[in-house]
């Protein structure tokens, strides 16, 4: 338990430095600051598979597993990837919340850290219990695999679905009957007094709570499909915090470019339809951990560089076709 207790002062420790000391003072974060502190998160996140390494040399972490240090550490970096390609559409879904709710650029960095915080909580009990299932029903892992690869082919077949409006949606009606909801906002306050000196919920905690609820229904996707890599729940947890904790910046970084990674979806598909077919097969056949980690990593390689090269043509068409 040191190793997990440490792990989880070391996350408040970041998340309080990152608010308390690096965005102390609310500001619009540019491109250049934001693939900065990408560039810094994904570095961290590849040094930690070395710490996993060493970790699993010793007693100092619980091995459920029986896995090799060498093994361990390309589970992680295989989750971690996982993660960070499925977070991709959790990017689109924030930027339309964003934008519905008029929230100002300089204040989404804070919306963003407490939905972070939150989203910490949430994925930890969903891999807790994940992982309990799966140890105690083994035949869930068929579940987990039907279901990822059923998303998958869901994803491929959607075609252009409905905008996402979250003014309409349940979450926003029922976020109304607890508490009045203002359009007006008072610098980053989550709430405000209305003139009748009634407390009301600002656009800035609306659009967390949204966030919020829709990280969980991202999380029913994403925690399933690191559970076909490995069911260690520390790897589990920690690759998925790491993406997460990666998440924020990479959203300023890409939300003014999501319309170059239109080709990325695919890779999504390949990469659910590959963990799904895993865990279906795990009892026929039994995929090196090496091939797993090269095929996704190749999967969003060729996402990105095929939207790098044909995303703005299509981008051109639509805007003919207008």
């Amino acid at each position: 338990m040191i190793v997990w207790i440490l792990f989880l002062l070391a996350v408040v420790f970041i998340l309080a430095l990152d608010l308390g000391v690096f965005n102390k003072t609310p500001h619009i974060i540019s491109t250049k600051e934001a693939s900065k502190w990408t560039l810094i998160w994904v570095t961290l996140s590849f040094l930690f598979s070395g710490v996993i390494y060493w970790l699993y040399t010793t007693d100092y972490i619980g091995n459920p597993d029986k896995l090799k240090p060498a093994v361990a550490s390309m589970k992680f970096i295989t989750g971690y990837l996982i993660e960070l390609s499925l977070s991709v559409d959790n990017i689109f879904v924030i930027a339309i919340i964003f934008a519905s709710f008029k929230i100002p650029q300089k204040y989404q960095h804070r919306v963003l850290f407490w939905g972070i915080l939150g989203a910490v909580i949430f994925r930890g009990l969903m891999i807790f219990f994940g992982v309990m299932l799966i140890n105690k029903f083994t035949w869930t892992t068929y579940v987990f695999g039907l279901f990822l690869v059923f998303t998958a082919v869901k994803m491929l077949f959607s075609g252009d679905e409905e905008d996402f409006h979250p003014k309409d949606s349940f979450i926003y009606k029922a976020l109304g009957k607890i508490i009045p909801i203002t359009s007006e906002m008072d610098h980053q306050k989550f709430f405000i007094l209305t003139e009748r000196g009634k407390k009301a919920a600002t656009p800035l905690f609306v659009a967390l709570i949204v966030i919020e609820v829709m990280d969980v229904l991202f999380a029913v996707d994403s925690v399933p499909a690191i559970l076909a890599i490995t069911s260690d729940p520390f790897l589990v947890f920690s690759s998925n915090i790491f993406a997460i904790l990666g998440l924020r910046s990479m959203y300023f970084f890409l939300a003014n470019m999501l319309a170059k990674f239109s080709y990325l979806e695919y890779s999504l598909v390949a990469i659910l339809a590959f963990v799904g077919l895993k865990m279906l097969l795990h009892d026929f056949i039994q995929v090196p951990e090496w091939a797993s980690l090269a095929f996704i990593a190749l999967s969003l390689l060729v996402g990105i560089l095929v939207s790098l090269k044909f995303g703005k043509e299509k981008e051109l068409t639509d805007s003919d076709m207008e």
